[in-house]
């Protein structure tokens, strides 16, 4: 069986009901439905998005991560209560903040739905962060002071792109460009127009299908500040 099948099946369970009752809901018929939990075939596009509606969990995770590792109350649950990226708390009840490596930042892109690969990072607790999900950023060049090599951006976690105001800073993980900090100058049609502090830099956009993940930027941590 595949991922997804387990993960469908674990999730029905926990809803309580049968294969015919959620099948139903989705609006497929039983033995299709069947199907997806036998891991025999594999549902279309619209099917998958109505299955992550139904249990409100994400497709990234539905996909990719087996469920049964990591107990749903475990993971961040956004205002829609879709269920999204592993929470982790230290032993105080803070939840932790990781940090994303300087010099491995481009395997963020692979890792960033894994939780594996999440609880694999360090972390750091900032209690005065609170009311999200936060994560640090290792910041890069001189296009946003007074951040530069060796600083990190705290960001915390946004929802969706119609939450992001011009005139604010974020950190956008792309597809093309991976991890980069910058100011939203405007929200088009099918992309978004970002800039750089520092005057030097062009404006230019980055289209809504290559954003992967948006934070917020929050706080920072600058180099000299705990030697």
């Amino acid at each position: 069986m595949s991922i997804f099948s387990e993960n469908i099946r674990l999730l029905r369970g926990k809803l309580g009901i049968t294969q015919r009752e959620l099948s139903e809901q989705i609006t497929i018929t039983t033995s299709r439905y069947i199907s997806y939990e036998k891991g025999r075939s594999k549902p279309p596009v619209d099917v998958l998005i109505r299955i992550s509606r139904l249990f409100h969990v994400s497709i990234d995770l539905l996909l990719s991560v087996d469920l049964i590792k990591y107990p749903l109350d475990d993971m961040l649950k956004l205002p829609d209560n879709r269920i999204v990226l592993p929470v982790v708390v230290d032993q105080n009840g803070n939840e932790s903040i990781e940090i994303i490596p300087q010099k491995a930042s481009m395997g963020y892109l692979r890792g960033y739905s894994d939780p594996e690969y999440i609880e694999s990072l360090e972390t750091i607790s900032l209690p005065f962060l609170k009311n999200g999900k936060f994560r640090a950023f290792p910041a890069s060049g001189d296009s946003m002071p007074p951040f530069k090599d060796g600083s990190f951006i705290i960001g915390k976690y946004m929802e969706g792109i119609s939450d992001l105001k011009s005139g604010t800073s974020y950190i956008f993980v792309t597809l093309n460009d991976g991890i980069t900090y910058k100011r939203l100058k405007a929200k088009n049609k099918n992309s978004i127009t970002v800039a750089s502090d520092n005057t030097f830099y062009e404006p230019y956009e980055i289209p809504f299908e290559e954003i992967l993940e948006v934070w917020q930027y929050a706080s920072g941590i600058f180099p000299g500040e705990f030697s």
